[in-house]
């Protein structure tokens, strides 16, 4: 792990200034009632195109690749061109699995770009200072993510039953763009399904090969469509709605 840490000196980091985009749509969309969510209309406009137009605003990103199901790629190709999302160079098929999606993605990546952000297409409202937040500290350290205070008490459970309380002040609710330096997303992910290991986020991936990832300030507004309640919530949110 010491020889992997090496290779990514924060020395080696510090003039990176180019970001490749890997946006993930390539979900079944279980929870949301069979709908696409990346495809609803949200204020008028489709929840993917919400979620790119922060990249596309971006000087540090230089392309954007989707990954999303095959039978909707025309879709989106269209909805691109339409809205004019001139950084999106390639969209292609995803995987089996969100890690084999966001592996595929990353490996279209044109070579000399410095990092990655890989974010979900379903977050349609992160900021560029989100983004920007994130993709200066990767710069900097190799790897890094927004993130949230956690608001409730964490209990870990097994079988119904409290086993432990967690630190509250220490907990952190994760969120996309995760941004890495390109060369070490690549052998993470490439580590991960070698070993066929069911990565929740891809920082574990990189924290599997003992890397340290940086926390930059996320948002209570950069959520992730999963379920229709969450549509409401969007609504809410592209509203300005005072109850939030």
């Amino acid at each position: 792990m010491q020889l992997i840490k090496k290779l990514f000196r924060k020395k080696e980091r510090e003039k990176a200034t180019t970001c490749s985009v890997v946006l993930v749509a390539a979900g079944t969309a279980a929870r949301m009632e069979g709908k696409d969510k990346i495809l609803f209309d949200l204020g008028g406009t489709p929840v993917i195109i919400h979620s790119l137009r922060p990249f596309e605003a971006s000087p540090y990103v230089q392309e954007i690749i989707i990954v999303t199901r095959h039978e909707i790629m025309v879709e989106v190709s269209q909805l691109c061109k339409l809205y004019g999302l001139n950084k999106v160079t390639k969209i292609i098929p995803g995987g089996k699995t969100r890690t084999d999606s966001v592996r595929l993605g990353v490996n279209e990546v044109r070579d000399g770009v410095d990092l990655v952000a890989i974010h979900d297409g379903a977050r349609p409202f992160v900021t560029l200072p989100v983004l920007e937040a994130a993709i200066q500290a990767a710069a900097e350290f190799g790897a890094a993510a927004p993130g949230i205070p956690v608001k409730d008490t964490i209990k870990s459970v097994e079988a119904g039953i409290v086993q432990e309380t967690l630190p509250r002040e220490t907990l952190r609710a994760v969120q996309t763009p995760q941004v890495f330096e390109h060369s070490l997303i690549r052998a993470a992910l490439a580590k991960a399904i070698q070993d066929e290991v069911n990565i929740t986020d891809d920082c574990s991936a990189v924290e599997r090969l003992g890397f340290p990832v940086v926390i930059t300030q996320g948002s209570e507004e950069n959520i992730k469509l999963t379920t229709p309640y969450d549509l409401i919530l969007a609504e809410s949110i592209l509203e300005g709605g005072d109850e939030l």
